[in-house]
């Protein structure tokens, strides 16, 4: 079943310029350029900061161990556990919710990095210790295993720094897609914590061992600084932020709605609500302060615009947390954090703009559309679902397209096996463009599942959208 307020068999014609397009057009030009201008920016720190481990090294008296192959070889294990150490931090960094690179690259990106980061990382600190033992095996005359029991043995903190490689090595080895999927998220979460203690237990042997840390070198003082900010990071965004942003909201749980086939709404009243304003899209961590529901973090995105002192969010039953929350009580005390993450309007590029949203992935969207700057005509949405009733709000949004001139599509059946299959089985010949005429000057907003979305994301690109116009929202972890 299609319905539409345009056709999609037969393209509409792009809409004519209007005076106010051009204006939006150049402030979203310049938004991008300030965004790539701060990536730019990150990229190089990041990549400087990496440099500057080695680079302090060798002029605190590294360069001169080259001398030999048994220094060097030691040298080479000292400078792969300083770049491994480097890329830890910086991990830790990424995951830190920071406002400048949450607002840059976003939440997705930013994690996306983080994980790509987890093995490069691990093999160099497993190589700072086989060249380490290596190195002071041919210094001590022992062979590697003989040399890492005489480490154990007789240096005090080499023990912990042992613990912390074990450590690294079951972080990245349950952050494996592989082996993540075999487990339950908070499975997988709590065993993720231990990569502070992995940097915690690193830290003794790092500073009581040898004279790489000793005192007078510019590379002591270089990591404690960057030891502290990065434990400044965590603490400022990951501790103080939510409990701040929780009492100064105040949110708690006002009624719970029906939204449809194994959905509800979930509104919330609280104090100041009017700052969170233009956060659709974007999501929240939310826990709801009851009994069996308050160690549960749950990130969801708003489904409404915050209006009227009130907040609302549209969850649906998709496992045992989110099954839960259907339930939950009115009065129930809600702790928050956020907004995070770069599915809103401050991503945007173009004047034009394409939601496409498939079974609860619709909600954020409705969102998105309450408050998105567009002409008439500029503005597309696609709801797409298997049955009907899985058209989450879709009465919500029609009504909004109807009041500011987007045309909306709803696309209902079971998903193709053939030709494009982010579309109903009897329309595997169309294909986005179909329904968007000015798609190549419009974002695209894709929110849905993993594969689903990916299909629309791919047949955005072979008609010509850049990455920059392309925005999406993951369910998976």
């Amino acid at each position: 079943m299609t319905t539409a307020f345009r056709s999609a068999e037969r393209p509409a014609p792009p809409p004519r310029p209007r005076p106010g397009s051009n204006g939006l057009a150049r402030e979203l030009r310049q938004r991008g350029r300030r965004r790539l201008l701060r990536e730019d920016f990150l990229t190089t720190l990041a990549w400087a900061s990496a440099a500057a481990s080695v680079a302090l090294y060798l002029a605190d008296g590294g360069a001169a161990q080259f001398n030999n192959f048994t220094t060097a070889t030691t040298s080479v294990g000292i400078i792969t556990g300083l770049i491994g150490t480097d890329l830890v931090l910086v991990m830790l960094l990424l995951a830190a919710r920071i406002p400048l690179i949450d607002g840059t690259i976003g939440h997705d990106r930013a994690m996306e990095i983080h994980g790509k980061l987890g093995k490069p990382a691990l093999y160099l600190i497993l190589a700072h210790m086989v060249f380490l033992l290596i190195g002071y095996g041919l210094t001590d005359r022992l062979n590697p295993i003989a040399e890492g029991v005489s480490m154990w043995n007789s240096l005090p903190d080499m023990w912990i720094a042992f613990i912390s490689m074990v450590l690294f090595i079951l972080v990245v080895v349950t952050s494996l897609v592989a082996v993540r999927k075999r487990y339950p998220y908070k499975f997988w979460y709590v065993v993720h914590l231990l990569t502070y203690a992995a940097v915690l237990t690193a830290l003794p042997h790092q500073f009581s061992e040898g004279q790489l840390f000793s005192p007078g070198q510019w590379q002591r003082w270089y990591w404690i600084v960057f030891y502290l900010v990065v434990l400044a990071a965590l603490l400022r965004y990951r501790v103080w932020a939510p409990v701040a942003l929780t009492f100064r909201h105040q949110l708690s749980v006002t009624r719970v709605v029906s939204a449809g086939d194994g959905a509800v709404s979930i509104e919330l009243t609280g104090l100041r609500l009017e700052e969170l304003a233009g956060a659709g899209g974007r999501f929240f961590i939310w826990r709801f302060l009851a009994p069996r529901l308050w160690w549960h973090h749950h990130p969801f995105s708003l489904s409404a615009d915050p209006a009227a002192g009130r907040l609302r969010i549209t969850v649906r039953n998709l496992g045992k947390g989110s099954a839960a929350l259907t339930s939950v009580k009115p009065g129930t005390k809600v702790a928050v954090s956020g907004p995070y993450g770069l599915f809103g309007h401050a991503a945007r590029t173009r004047p034009g703009l394409v939601l496409v949203g498939s079974g609860i992935g619709i909600t954020p969207l409705r969102a998105i559309l309450e408050r998105a700057e567009f002409e008439p005509g500029e503005a597309t949405v696609i709801l797409r679902a298997s049955t009907p009733e899985t058209l989450y709000l879709r009465d919500e949004i029609a009504e909004l397209c109807r009041q500011r001139g987007a045309t909306m599509y709803e696309l209902v059946g079971q998903r193709a096996r053939h030709g494009n299959p982010w579309l109903p089985r009897h329309q595997t010949g169309l294909a986005l463009s179909n329904y968007v005429p000015n798609l190549r000057a419009s974002d695209v907003y894709v929110c849905g599942p993993k594969k689903w979305a990916d299909a629309v994301l791919e047949d955005a690109k072979s008609a010509g959208l850049s990455d920059e116009q392309l925005h999406h929202e993951r369910f998976d972890w």
